[in-house]
């Protein structure tokens, strides 16, 4: 059974009884130092295969049936570390087996997982793939759990909002609770103005899907405290302060936090992690009509701290303060929020590497080091306290949008940390959740980012 309703995929991985192809992993170093047996190296040279970073070359029996295939490492070996993603989109149709490679075999088996990864849903499927045996020494239901968790953001994100708005996403988040059963409730529409939650409802009423708050509880009473909040503005046209068409072209992604959010607790309640999961997804769309809010406004937050707002595009710290201090109300024992919340993130530091701000140095250094560990970039940016001044408003307490247009990131940030409860153990990821171009392990479009890292940090920290 499918924990939601987006992926239903064959899987690229072949059972262990498959009979199966090998395939030799190998640098040009290799091959020049006589690591290859004598047939495939004669084969290789014949062919003129450089071993160049990605390339396959399929190698025939005497016969000339097809016995395997050789995979380009590059010149020393150096090449990507999720290299292997390349495989599930090269290789023929058929069941492989990693018979030589100085890349691990659990590495090579997830980069093949998330490699084969295809968005198919309005267009006709391409025909199979080929598949892969999850070697015998790594850990199988990781590798599973981990390449479907990534599927699912993916697909979450990648959905065109007419079938992935505010009513779409609750569905899906339904889904995944009733797949793991979890408590989930919805505070939705005029509601969430008379429970306090007068920022969600401003940014979203607009819209023809009414607002809501969608909150999932998992886990043991008792155990540690984990809240997971992501940003979920399924459609960002901008408000009042409309985005140039170039710009909205693909706001679908600016519920990325939420779709990376819904990813991670997935990989906690199919790991059965020692936690009690609280998951918070401010669900709306920022839309136009006569009910917008506009520039100018004051509005109230659920804290009591009245923001002015200074442009109606810099909707999703609104959204996020609210839920972040619905989440501090229950005291967490770890606070996280991801969120596609700025581009100037992306100007610092591109696409690929989601910045994160944390005031815990601890927690910090456990990132960097899952990070490099699981190939999840991640990188922490200060949360710059002579920046707070940028924050502040002239009629109100904060501004939603600094004027200046420096470190727009960092006073995103400072602007968030305003909502948390002093004490809180905080941490921040502003994502992108896209990638903009094909690499080894993923296609272009929407894309999981720091997820794998955190789970690495928190299954350390609350082992099943």
């Amino acid at each position: 059974m499918s924990p939601y309703a987006h992926i239903d995929r064959p899987s690229p991985f072949a059972p262990k009884s498959a009979e199966t192809l090998p395939i030799w992993a190998v640098s040009r170093a290799d091959m020049d130092h006589g690591k290859l047996e004598e047939a495939a190296s004669a084969w290789a040279a014949s062919a003129g295969f450089q071993a160049a970073e990605g390339s396959v070359l399929l190698v025939p029996d005497s016969q000339g049936k097809l016995s395997g295939a050789l995979f380009g490492l590059g010149e020393e070996g150096d090449c990507h570390p999720l290299v292997g993603g390349k495989l599930a989109r090269v290789l023929p149709k058929g069941d492989w087996h990693i018979a030589a490679s100085p890349i691990p075999g659990d590495r090579m088996a997830l980069a093949f997982g998330m490699g084969a990864y295809r968005f198919e849903s309005y267009r006709k499927p391409a025909p199979e793939g080929p598949r892969l045996v999850i070697p015998d020494d790594a850990d199988a239901d990781a590798i599973r759990r981990t390449v479907t968790a990534v599927g699912l953001a993916r697909d979450l994100v990648n959905t065109p909002a007419n079938d992935m708005g505010p009513d779409a996403l609750e569905a899906a988040f339904r889904g995944l609770g009733a797949h793991y059963q979890a408590k989930v409730s919805v505070i939705a529409g005029d509601e969430l103005v008379s429970q306090g939650f007068p920022m969600i409802h401003a940014v979203g009423r607009a819209a023809q899907e009414a607002p809501r708050l969608l909150e999932l509880r998992w886990g043991q009473e008792g155990a540690p405290k984990l809240t997971l909040v992501g940003k979920g503005v399924c459609f960002d046209t901008g408000g009042l302060d409309i985005k140039p068409a170039a710009s909205m072209l693909n706001m679908k992604k600016d519920m990325g936090g939420a779709a990376n959010v819904i990813a991670l607790a997935m990989m906690i309640m199919d790991a059965g992690l020692k936690v009690d999961l609280r998951v918070l997804i401010p669900a709306v769309e920022n839309s136009i009509s006569a009910s917008a809010f506009r520039p100018g406004d004051v509005l109230m937050s659920r804290k009591g701290l009245s923001v002015q707002i200074d442009n109606t595009d810099a909707e999703g710290r609104l959204v996020l303060a609210d839920a972040l201090t619905f989440a501090c109300e229950d005291n967490p024992g770890l606070l996280i929020d991801m969120a596609t919340l700025t581009g100037a993130a992306r100007v610092a530091l591109g696409p690929d590497l989601p910045p994160f701000y944390t005031d815990d140095d601890q927690l910090a250094a456990d990132l960097a080091t899952a990070s490099t560990a699981v190939v999840d970039p991640l990188w922490r940016m200060p949360l710059y306290k002579p920046y707070e001044a940028d924050v502040k408003a002239r009629i109100a307490d904060l501004t939603n949008a600094p004027a200046g247009g420096f470190a727009g990131s960092i006073t995103a940030a400072l602007f968030l940390k305003r909502f948390v409860a002093p004490g809180t153990n905080w941490v921040h990821f502003d994502i992108f959740a896209w990638s903009p171009k094909d690499k080894p392990h993923a296609p272009m479009g929407g894309e999981a980012q720091g997820i794998r890292a955190l789970f690495d940090v928190i299954s350390k920290r609350h082992p099943a």
